[in-house]
């Protein structure tokens, strides 16, 4: 059973298994939002995600940075990144026509970043997870 169904741009249906939300900047005790900080806290999320989904294909949806004016300080302009870091097991129909329906599924496993906890339904979810090409990205398994 899914958390939740995701309608992409494609047209294509994809079932939300697991969902996982952490606080952006949550770990960072000093300093401030910056490109090389940012960097840091997207590695260590793709680390962190291929560590507990090694069986599936990962994706990063590129995150919007935003650039406040805001002094800079010594590593750079200030560089902001939406609030909420998601991680996403996504599930969907078979990729290969040639895959019996009832044994194969496709899955994917999408990391995104958006300004809320809120949970993507349907045709209502952030833009950028919308977009992203199933067909090229996720990989069948059998059930």
């Amino acid at each position: 059973m899914s958390l939740t169904r995701v309608v992409l741009s494609s047209g294509r249906s994809v079932d939300l298994a697991d969902l996982r939300f952490s606080s952006t900047y949550g770990g960072m005790l000093e300093g401030y939002p910056c490109k090389p900080v940012n960097d840091m806290v997207i590695k260590a999320l793709l680390r962190t995600t291929e560590r507990a989904f090694p069986s599936t294909p990962i994706h990063l949806v590129p995150p919007p940075r935003e650039y406040p004016d805001q002094y800079a300080g010594g590593f750079g302009p200030v560089e902001v990144l939406p609030t909420v870091a998601c991680v996403g097991s996504f599930r969907s129909t078979a990729l290969d026509p040639t895959h019996d329906p009832v044994l194969y599924r496709s899955t994917l496993t999408v990391i995104w970043f958006q300004p809320t906890t809120r949970v993507p339904y349907e045709c209502d979810a952030v833009a950028a997870l919308r977009e992203v090409d199933w067909e090229a990205l996720a990989r069948d398994f059998e059930l």
